[in-house]
């Protein structure tokens, strides 16, 4: 199984606000407590960029296998700051070959962030068009004994 998990946390280094780890099956994004959209979003966004950029997974969009490599349609994965986002509802997940955007609600904490974000993320990855290749093996969302919090 897949997994994205968004931690809010103390435990990262003074001067490091996120820091993203893989392993088998499964993406950490720690973000650092008390920290504002206006602080994490540009952060995150670069954060991610050079996480996509090195891992192995991909995306199958319309019979297509997309990767960080693809020429036309390269993966990216963006937050963006959007005012037309609730606080109650905090983000929203859209797609579009290989471009996922994250729509948050600009007012959120680090916490907020985390409390709001990690169920949309998984149903998200639910719909089975993502897959990971972790040390030679394929890891989808139906992978029995896949890491998964």
């Amino acid at each position: 199984m897949l997994r994205v998990v968004y931690e809010a946390t103390t435990d990262l280094e003074p001067d490091q606000l996120v820091d993203i780890t893989e392993a088998r099956g499964r993406v950490t994004i720690k973000v650092r407590e008390g920290v504002t959209a206006d602080e994490y979003i540009a952060l995150l966004n670069a954060a991610l960029k050079r996480f996509v950029d090195r891992c192995s997974w991909f995306q199958i969009w319309r019979g297509q296998v997309l990767s960080a490599n693809s020429p036309d349609s390269p993966l990216t994965v963006q937050y963006e700051p959007d005012p037309d986002v609730d606080r109650i509802q905090g983000v929203q997940i859209r797609e579009s070959r290989g471009f996922v955007r994250l729509h948050v609600c600009p007012d959120l904490t680090s916490e907020e962030l985390v409390r709001v974000v990690n169920r949309p993320i998984e149903l998200f990855l639910a719909g089975g068009q993502w897959f990971q290749l972790w040390q030679g093996e394929i890891v989808t969302m139906d992978n029995p004994g896949s890491a998964a919090a």
